[in-house]
């Protein structure tokens, strides 16, 4: 394998600033957290606590990744402004290592920006490169999956990764599943087969509003993380909370004006996720039948409420074959 030489640059003040950090007495490694633009993100999970690190958070270019290398400009073309008679501006695409303060001035670490579309295994050693030289202590990847589910139960979670033990209380559902492969994923199985601390946090979006913003799944998330990492981000969680409960007021509303098919697919949820639960307690794996319409029944109910959504949100509006959630996969990775 071609070593990652190359595919990113060090930004002199940044890595100034992390080797002073890690160079303290008290240092006893940075936090490291890691989402891509591109693949499966029911609910825009990982993307609004990224966009919420970055607008609420001091933060500061460790390392910058050379997308002309990594990103297939005709598979997602940069947005370009046309103005007149002439192009004005060009959106360049970033891949970037930043360092981050939280809200008590700790330091830790952000990798963000668009998903690899080539050299996947040069890019994760390259991961690794960084995560050695910053002295990482844990890297951790989150996202948002697709899953039946309704949205007035709690979010779920499903922990993965070396160290699921940092986040208690959640069961993974699944066993063993085949699915396609993302560039997270990839980094994380490769650190941890180097011997890196990762875990990852996958939340469980209903699927019916998996292409919309859903700031619960982000909110649920956010705690995990910060619970896993001792990160004081309360900022964040303010903002998350106050779009949370509008969104579940839109919601909310819309199915007050919605067809009783769609209220009855949400109480079949609801049944059916109550019965697993119950289930659970009981200790019995076999939960009551629910009758719930078809796979083709619940889809066009669906795609009807997701065209009607976002009457009162501009964050709700779904935005049909775009976007990071309009998988319909059932799996960590699975993106149908």
């Amino acid at each position: 394998m071609l070593e990652p030489k190359g595919l990113y640059e060090w930004e002199p003040a940044g890595l100034r600033a992390v080797d002073e950090i890690i160079g303290g007495a008290d240092s006893g490694g940075l936090v490291l957290l890691y989402h891509f633009e591109g693949f499966i993100d029911a609910g825009d999970t990982g993307a609004q606590i990224v966009e919420q690190v970055l607008d609420t958070q001091p933060h500061l270019t460790v390392a910058r990744f050379d997308v002309d290398r990594l990103i297939d400009y005709r598979a997602r073309r940069p947005a370009m402004t046309f103005k007149r008679h002439r192009w004005v501006a060009y959106e360049t695409p970033q891949l970037e290592l930043r360092l981050v303060r939280d809200a008590t001035g700790a330091p830790f670490l952000l990798l963000s920006g668009p998903e690899p579309d080539v050299e996947w295994e040069r890019f994760t050693e390259a991961i690794r490169e960084i995560v050695e030289r910053t002295g990482v202590r844990l890297a951790v990847t989150f996202h948002g999956i697709p899953m039946g589910v309704p949205h007035t139960r709690p979010v779920g979670l499903t922990p993965h990764g070396s160290r699921t033990d940092l986040v208690p209380g959640y069961r993974s559902p699944f066993d063993e599943a085949q699915v396609p492969g993302s560039a997270a994923a990839l980094a994380e199985l490769r650190l941890s087969e180097y011997g890196h601390d990762v875990v990852g946090v996958a939340a469980h979006v209903p699927h019916y509003i998996a292409r919309s913003t859903y700031p619960d799944a982000a909110l649920v998330v956010l705690e995990s993380i910060t619970s896993a990492t001792g990160l004081v981000l309360p900022d964040i969680a303010l903002r998350l909370r106050s779009a949370a409960l509008k969104t579940q007021n839109e919601i909310e509303r819309q199915l007050a004006e919605g067809d009783d098919e769609l209220v009855s697919v949400v109480r079949g949820l609801e049944q059916q996720y109550d019965a697993v639960a119950g289930a659970e307690t009981r200790g019995n794996l076999v939960a009551e039948a629910v009758d719930l319409p078809s796979a083709d029944e619940l889809g066009e109910v669906f795609e009807r409420f997701l065209a009607d959504l976002g009457g009162g949100d501009p964050g709700l509006g779904p935005e049909p074959g775009t976007g990071p959630g309009n998988g319909q996969g059932t799996g960590p990775g699975d993106d149908g």
